[in-house]
């Protein structure tokens, strides 16, 4: 009788796992493509490493799945895009552009994470510029409205025991920004990456990166419907995600110059974006509690009209 008992268990548990593998399968089957975006700045090796390692090419060609890459490196687009079922992952995406997109009701929910470059954002000077922050009273900072980087400034100026109002803000993207900074029209600039690191080549300097004021958080997300359709899918991704960080963690000079051919800037640079990065592949609950605060901030500056339940949008798969 045991024996027979020990036979039925046997067949249910093969039965059951031929049906999981059928489940997997027929996902799988009902996909013949996976768009998804390729975002390099400011210095994304896990996604430069996917791709031009073939990663999820080698991780879906087994199944005739179609890995298209797209060139959509703002993150309010990437989600249109992802609404639009044009685009199945952002890759790479900051994640008060996925609050923003919720907010406006674009479900686009964040599956895993991928840095947070607090050193890579800061705010620049000429060489006569401003030094410190309070030397910013009365004076002029351009860069791109509603970013980490604009709100980076508000916390800097709020830290310094000035108002507002003590600056003025002008919204301009990064190049236009850097080069009203650099020929003196305005007296700062909010910059990223190796604009930063060119600014201070040419003889500007830092007055202060967002490291203690805000936390930058770059994140993979994937849209509400591809999650609910296609969990398997969204898992191997991550996977691949995954196994690229170990490949730079077991590979870093290797990786290093792979990204910095591909951005095509020179290895000392590429190593200190590299080192400024913060790369991750989970969340943490001071990631959460930063992302409230970056809701406020949106509140309170009319980008969003209400704060967002975060357990809707950043999935279990993102804090492991």
């Amino acid at each position: 009788m045991l024996k027979s008992l020990q036979r039925g268990l046997a067949a249910t548990l093969a039965a059951t796992v031929g049906l999981t593998m059928f489940a997997a399968a027929s996902f799988a089957a009902d996909v013949k493509e996976i768009n998804v975006s390729y975002v390099t700045s400011p210095f994304n090796l896990q996604v430069m490493v996917t791709k031009l390692q073939g990663r999820l090419e080698k991780e879906f060609g087994k199944d005739g799945i179609t890995v298209n890459w797209h060139e959509i490196t703002s993150g309010a687009k990437q989600a249109q895009a992802m609404a639009a079922g044009s685009l199945d992952f952002g890759m790479v995406m900051n994640s008060t552009s996925v609050l923003m997109a919720n907010a406006a009701g674009n479900p686009v929910k964040i599956v895993s994470a991928v840095s947070r470059p607090s050193e890579t954002f800061a705010l620049v000077a000429g060489k006569d510029g401003p030094k410190t922050i309070e030397d910013l009273k009365g004076k002029t900072v351009a860069g791109p409205k509603g970013t980490v980087l604009h709100q980076m400034l508000v916390a800097a100026v709020d830290k310094a025991g000035l108002e507002q109002n003590d600056v003025k803000f002008v919204s301009m993207d990064l190049p236009k920004a850097r080069a009203a900074m650099l020929s003196g029209n305005v007296d700062a600039a909010l910059l990223a990456a190796s604009l930063v690191i060119k600014s201070v080549e040419e003889g500007a300097h830092v007055v202060t990166t967002a490291s203690g004021l805000v936390t930058p958080k770059l994140v993979l997300a994937s849209s509400a419907a591809f999650v609910e359709a296609h969990p398997d899918l969204v898992e191997r991704v991550i996977k691949v995600h995954k196994e690229a960080q170990a490949f730079i963690d077991a590979n870093r000079d290797e990786a290093i110059a792979l990204g910095a051919k591909e951005k095509n800037i020179s290895i000392e640079d590429a190593t200190k974006l590299a080192d400024w990065a913060g790369y991750t592949t989970s969340l943490a609950q001071d990631d959460l509690d930063s992302m409230k605060a970056d809701m406020d901030f949106l509140v309170a500056n009319d980008l969003i009209k209400q704060v967002v339940d975060l357990d809707d949008v950043v999935m279990p798969s993102a804090m492991e």
